[in-house]
């Protein structure tokens, strides 16, 4: 395909299909957490708009959750097909991790989900609120084992290698290997910041057509709280992840940094801007800063970054990707910390739902969180190459033996399926959020012999869209 290698093909593939599926297990997190929320808080206050909020956002959070576990399926099959090479080396680790995932988090998911979608007439209120947390909960363990796996790819201890093959011996060491606990607080900070834009974009959408409803206005309010707790702890932590990064895996900084010789002596200047040239072994066109690179990652005014340069060639991830992609996540992280500071300003002034320009702001700030996301987990990926495991395992010996053909066709297949069923998937969900939650939901008894009787979580979803314009 375009003369793109097998190799390269099965890691676009990949990328591809994880790229897809990230988005909605965040948007998952997010929203069972959410809910929790809103559900503890109407027990709390008896308010109404608690309870039709939660109505609202359960339907939504019942056609994202479906299209992350369909999603979610798929890459577990690539992992042998197009990755028997990495299930052969490391299974043992990664195999286990991601059973325990199914017999803790999802076990607990399917046990609750269908109490929490379909229980509300039918159990006690203490009961429901449980449902609602244990699967808000289920989420967050799902989420811990997932990032233990791929934490334990970019920071490898607690094992053997024995005839070529990965022996678990320590699985305290390997659950919580050194990069884990700053990958799974980066991670659940990019959910719920994630969520927090989306339900504030969704609130400034409504308003600007008009909505000014108080289910509409709780909506804003409460998303901007979460932007002003989480945008600056995201700031904090993820300067933590860095220096942790600097310690376990120097190249992928150095990649990042776009930084490639320190034989000058000076301190490593911090580069705004450039244009990273793996070939040159130069960042041309750079904007920089002296000094400040030194200051951010060694938290000193001599002491020099590794540079590029001190790693061999075959050993270098690309820094004209990285580089660029950890500079997007960057910027949109502080635009959402202008967000919260204007929105929370705003409120003091008391014209937080009246402002259109801030509210259009908002909406176009909806899928910053996702596309920041996005970009932090290919700043991960990308620069832990050309290694699967680092270290440990290259990415060529990782790859199953397919040639660009079969790929070539595979890859352009799941992209017209995954545009199309997720595609509508997501047009479906953003019709939901269209239409604003009700002030008077309806609720149907459901059970045998009643309409919309639940069968799966989309089945909770029973409202007829309408458009509004």
């Amino acid at each position: 395909m375009f003369g793109i290698a097998a190799i390269d093909l099965a890691r676009v593939q990949f990328a591809f299909t994880i790229s897809f599926h990230i988005i909605f297990p965040a948007i998952t997190i997010g929203l069972a957490s959410y809910l929790a929320v809103l559900e503890g808080l109407w027990l709390k206050t008896q308010r109404d708009t608690y309870r039709h909020l939660y109505h609202f956002w359960s339907k939504i959070f019942a056609v994202n959750f479906a299209m992350g576990v369909v999603s979610g399926i798929v890459m577990a099959y690539q992992f042998g097909t197009h990755w028997s090479g990495f299930s052969a080396f490391a299974g043992s680790v990664t195999g286990p991790l991601l059973t325990y995932e199914v017999l803790t988090a999802f076990f607990l998911e399917a046990g609750f989900l269908g109490v929490m979608l379909f229980g509300w007439e039918r159990v006690g209120r203490g009961l429901h609120f449980f449902a609602t947390c244990m699967v808000a909960l289920g989420t967050l363990v799902s989420m811990f084992w997932i990032l233990s796996s791929n934490s334990w790819m970019q920071t490898p201890q607690g094992h053997d290698i024995v005839n070529g093959v990965v022996i678990p011996v320590d699985w305290m060491k390997i659950v919580f290997n050194p990069s884990f606990p700053f990958r799974l607080a980066h991670m659940a900070l990019a959910a719920f910041l994630s969520t927090a834009l989306f339900v504030a974009a969704s609130a400034a959408w409504l308003l600007l057509r008009g909505k000014h409803s108080p289910e509409v206005r709780t909506m804003l309010s409460m998303a901007l709280i979460m932007l002003a707790i989480t945008a600056p702890l995201q700031a904090v932590v993820g300067d933590l992840h860095g220096l942790n990064t600097l310690e376990h895996q120097p190249a992928k900084i150095a990649a990042i940094e776009g930084h490639w010789d320190n034989s000058s002596g000076e301190p490593t200047p911090l580069i705004l801007f450039g244009l990273p040239d793996m070939n040159r072994e130069e960042t041309r066109f750079k904007v920089e800063i002296p000094v400040l690179g030194s200051l951010l990652l060694k938290h000193s005014l001599t002491e020099q970054i590794p540079a590029l340069k001190e790693f061999a060639p075959e050993d270098r991830p690309n820094s004209t990707i990285v580089f660029w992609s950890f500079r997007l996540m960057v910027g949109l992280g502080v635009l959402m910390i202008l967000l919260a500071i204007l929105g929370n300003t705003l409120r003091i002034k008391g014209r937080l739902y009246t402002s259109r320009r801030f509210l259009m702001f908002t909406l176009g700030m909806g899928p910053a969180g996702l596309v920041a996301l996005l970009a932090g987990w290919f700043t991960t990926e990308v620069g832990r190459q050309p290694w699967v495991v680092y270290g440990l395992l290259r990415t060529a010996d990782a790859a199953s033996a397919h040639n660009a053909v079969h790929l070539s066709i595979s890859l352009a297949a799941f992209v017209v399926v995954y545009l199309a069923v997720f595609g509508t998937g997501v047009i479906y969900m953003m019709r939901l959020v269209n239409n604003g939650p009700s002030d008077s939901p309806s609720h149907t008894s459901g059970g045998p012999g009643h309409q919309h009787t639940p069968a799966r979580p989309l089945s909770a979803v029973n409202d007829t869209l309408t458009t509004h314009y």
